[in-house]
């Protein structure tokens, strides 16, 4: 029992620290135990392959949630300038899954969530996928129908 609580201990610590245990695979950061280590920096944060391998792992278990960011937004989180990346169409719309500052900012705040951030942008993503599935991104669902029907 100690020294499971032990590795426990060491287990939490690691994915709290630093570059402990970690490596970098393309440019992307995961730890020992494959999770990947989101951007520490603001360059790393509007690179957009960067952003693309971690939604792609973030949303694994819904992958149209990744097609939808890249019809929404490229992958992009911020802009070159580093600031937060809005919508050409609505610009209340905000970061990597283009969530609405006027229908969903107060309710992502409730939860928790910070949408101006990668980390909270795509939770309150998946929050709002379980519970309303794709209809909050109806108007890129063109897009992102055609990449599931390529993908078979």
């Amino acid at each position: 029992l100690i020294i499971e609580l032990a590795m426990g201990f060491v287990f939490i610590v690691g994915l709290f620290s630093d570059n402990i245990g970690t490596e970098t695979i393309s440019g992307i950061q995961t730890s020992a135990s494959g999770i990947i280590v989101l951007p520490k920096s603001k360059e790393e944060e509007t690179d957009s392959q960067v952003v693309e391998a971690i939604a792609r792992d973030y949303f694994k278990d819904n992958p149209v949630l990744a097609d939808i960011a890249w019809c929404e937004s490229k992958f992009k989180h911020y802009d070159e300038d580093g600031d937060i990346n809005r919508g050409k169409v609505n610009s209340r719309d905000v970061g990597v899954m283009q969530i609405n500052e006027r229908f969903h900012l107060n309710q992502a705040l409730k939860l928790g969530y910070d949408i101006y951030t990668i980390e909270g942008n795509m939770a309150y993503a998946k929050y709002l996928y379980d519970k309303e599935g794709a209809d909050p991104w109806n108007s890129s669902s063109r897009c992102w129908k055609k990449m599931q029907i390529s993908r078979g």
